[in-house]
């Protein structure tokens, strides 16, 4: 009989996936709608909006331009401001210096769930176990449960703050080790922003990924659903579900032309 796969090899190797599918995502431009949902104590939704917005990256920098709002597109006077605005925003920094460059790296390391120091930890952070194996978008995927490793100490802040406190099922591809599916459940609360917002414990993230032109795996859906607490006074009851969609290739060393009117 043959030996059972190792999770923690496993593991490894998709975050080595991870990589080399972050430099192709780059290559890819997007519509992202993300729609904000205000539950009462009752779980019903008593207020709702979204944001449907154009998504570029370019050298490593993310430019967003609203496109809709609820579901309606702009006016055409808030798209004029709109494209005015991104055109600054790409002018400014074709002209940044290497310090300027450097310092918005930094800033952009520091958000929640972005720093590659921190997944490089994922490995040390938790104990894994394969659970099985099941179909996600028409191919066989590894199903991996993680925990946290008792004993761990997080060498990088964003480490210290999330991995301690979430456990997590991958569900990583069986031919290319990519991650198709994500869902963490947090197991004690989270803060950040200074103390400011605090996600708490019990709240879920899920990402759905969908393969792009046979080369590349994209988010299709990240949803939040929790209970947050804004500047450690006021409690919500909130869902957040991020969908994505019109996925174009588009080459980084290209020039972004803004057509009026595009979509």
């Amino acid at each position: 009989m043959a030996a059972e796969p190792d999770a923690l090899d496993i593991i490894r190797r998709s975050l080595a996936a991870e990589t080399e599918n972050t430099k192709l995502a780059t290559n890819y431009t997007y519509l992202q709608r993300t729609e904000d949902r205000e539950l009462d104590s009752n779980g019903q939704v008593k207020s709702r909006r979204s944001k449907t917005q154009d998504v570029t990256i370019l050298k490593d920098s993310t430019f967003r331009r609203l496109v809709e709002r609820d579901d309606r597109p702009l006016s055409p006077e808030e798209d004029s401001r709109e494209r005015e605005q991104l055109r600054k925003s790409i002018e400014g920094q074709r002209h940044e210096t290497d310090a300027q460059r450097a310092q918005r790296a930094a800033e952009s390391e520091k958000r929640p769930g972005r720093s590659r120091e921190m997944l490089k930890e994922i490995p040390d952070a938790f104990e894994f176990r394969l659970r099985g194996e099941e179909t996600v978008e028409s191919r066989p995927a590894y199903v991996i449960d993680a925990t946290p490793r008792p004993g761990y100490h997080p060498k990088n802040s964003q480490a210290r703050l999330l991995l301690p406190n979430l456990k997590a099922t991958f569900w990583i591809d069986k031919s290319d080790f990519n991650w198709v599916r994500l869902d963490a459940e947090v197991i004690d609360n989270i803060s950040y922003g200074w103390f400011l917002v605090r996600l708490s414990k019990g709240a879920h993230v899920r990402v759905d990924r969908t393969r792009v032109n046979n080369e590349v795996w994209l988010p299709k859906r990240v949803s939040l659903a929790g209970s947050a607490r804004l500047a450690l006074v006021r409690k919500l009851n909130v869902e957040q579900e991020n969908t994505y969609r019109n996925y174009r290739k588009f080459q980084s060393e290209s020039e972004l032309i803004l057509t009026p009117g595009a979509r």
